[in-house]
């Protein structure tokens, strides 16, 4: 579906009065939320799903556990950020801080890890995946923040190896 496709399926959803109206096909889903209280307000949510690159899923009643892929920072900020290593998001979803909303967090800035500890959990498919850190170091710099959605390979913490 193209953009122009899209345009048009957005305009007729206002002009029908439909409040919303949810389109999955194999390869995207679209939400189009709209409101028509004085002034009309339309939302459009585009989610594109890999097909070639889905990953495998775990039985439900086994726990899934991925490492976080580590690697060097690469920005243009100043060079002492260039000697911190970055934990990475292995996987897509909801990244918690927390092991419950009771729970004190894994880690915050200035703690301690060592190769193997959870540093946070990702939410993906109602299945929480613990993310384990595969360097020892200390906490620099925290990234994303508890309850945000985070993307694959998506920089979580700054880790200072020394």
């Amino acid at each position: 579906m193209d953009i122009r496709e899209i345009q048009n399926l957005i305009k007729f959803v206002a002009k029908s009065g439909a409040t919303e109206v949810k389109l999955e096909m194999d390869d995207f889903k679209i939400t189009i939320k709209t409101t028509n209280e004085g002034t009309e307000s339309t939302t459009t949510y585009v989610q594109q799903v890999p097909v070639s690159n889905a990953l495998p899923q775990a039985p439900a009643n086994q726990p899934v556990a991925p490492t976080a892929p580590v690697a060097p920072v690469a920005t243009n900020e100043a060079d002492d950020n260039s000697k911190y290593i970055t934990i990475k998001s292995p996987i897509i979803g909801t990244l918690y801080r927390k092991p419950a909303p009771d729970k004190p967090v894994f880690v915050e800035v200035g703690s301690t890890i060592s190769k193997g500890d959870v540093v946070c959990v990702i939410e993906a498919m109602k299945l929480f995946n613990e993310i384990e850190s595969e360097i020892s170091g200390k906490i620099v710099k925290i990234l994303v923040d508890d309850s945000s959605p985070v993307e694959f390979d998506q920089p979580l913490f700054l880790v200072d190896p020394s």
